[in-house]
């Protein structure tokens, strides 16, 4: 049975302060020009790592979870490949023919509106409305890939965990990004979003994936009712087949409420997919290329 999330207990509030105070700094920094918005997004970007890593070996919802040097050593492998390596080739493909073709498409058909603001609450509000509308592309493109083993095999990385920790959110495999981007790619080109609102969309959706694969005892209270969270998060990362095939939002999990996807249940079982085995990262990285009997039996 579903539990009902307390509204008002203290442990609903860090999830929302950070996420939405990171995201007002951002377009504070963009509209008031007190400090150069690119670098201050790029901070943000990566702040909540160590302050979270901190904060769940002092708070941790579970201890099971709790990380050990091999843990830390492959997670930090794969938040510096993702943002040396993967992230920086996408952005140059996504730039050029997808985000050019729907900007395009965008300007064909006179759509009069456009995602730009010179305030800091006009930031705020277009990068909020951008959010919405990638993350309800967002959210087929994670349910058709819960739901097809073609497209399964380049997601299955990012549930092949044991454990959930900060860093998790970049455990993601490298094709994964084609569909991750697209989104985003999509949605903010056709609604001509302007690069300030794109800072801010960053700033938000990573803020909220780092906290919402946490180790932390964080409660959804009200910023639930629209965003995911880390407890929403927690059980889609479940081995229980049926419990991960739930909360499919990456950063808004409303679209969850509406088709029917969302889930409130709390403390899950076990962390994982398959087996629930912790696999190496050669296998973590070739699983995309198994046959599809390999990929049922890891």
């Amino acid at each position: 049975m579903a539990q009902k999330s307390p509204l008002l207990s203290i442990w609903s509030l860090p999830q929302p302060v950070f996420v939405f105070g990171s995201a007002i700094l951002a377009a504070s920094a963009a509209a008031n020009h007190w400090m150069d918005a690119g670098l201050l997004v790029s901070i943000l970007m990566f702040a909540p790592i160590p302050l979270l890593l901190i904060a769940e070996r002092l708070l941790p919802k579970r201890r099971d979870w709790l990380l050990n040097w091999r843990d830390l050593l492959e997670d930090s492998f794969w938040v510096f490949a993702t943002y040396l390596i993967w992230v920086p080739i996408y952005d140059e493909a996504y730039d050029t023919p997808i985000s050019n073709f729907f900007a395009s498409l965008r300007d064909a058909s006179g759509f009069p509106f456009r995602l730009e603001a010179e305030t800091t609450v006009g930031l705020v509000v277009a990068a909020l409305i951008g959010i919405f509308a990638k993350e309800f592309i967002a959210y087929w493109l994670h349910r058709i890939q819960h739901r097809f083993m073609f497209f399964w095999r380049i997601h299955a990385t990012h549930h092949h965990i044991t454990k959930l920790s900060v860093a998790r959110a970049e455990r993601t495999h490298p094709l994964e990004f084609l569909g991750l981007n697209l989104g985003s790619a999509i949605a903010l080109a056709f609604l001509g979003a302007s690069p300030d609102v794109v800072g801010v969309v960053v700033v938000f959706g990573l803020t909220s994936a780092h906290f919402n694969h946490s180790n932390l005892p964080l409660v959804s209270g009200v910023f639930g009712w629209l965003f995911n969270t880390a407890q929403w998060h927690q059980l889609h990362h479940s081995c229980n087949y049926d419990e991960s095939n739930t909360n499919y939002g990456c950063v808004v999990i409303l679209w969850d409420r509406v088709f029917g996807t969302f889930s409130g249940k709390d403390n899950i079982e076990r962390v994982g997919n398959g087996t629930g085995e912790q696999l190496s990262l050669l296998s973590q990285l070739t699983i995309p290329f198994r046959s599809d009997e390999v990929l049922r039996s890891l």
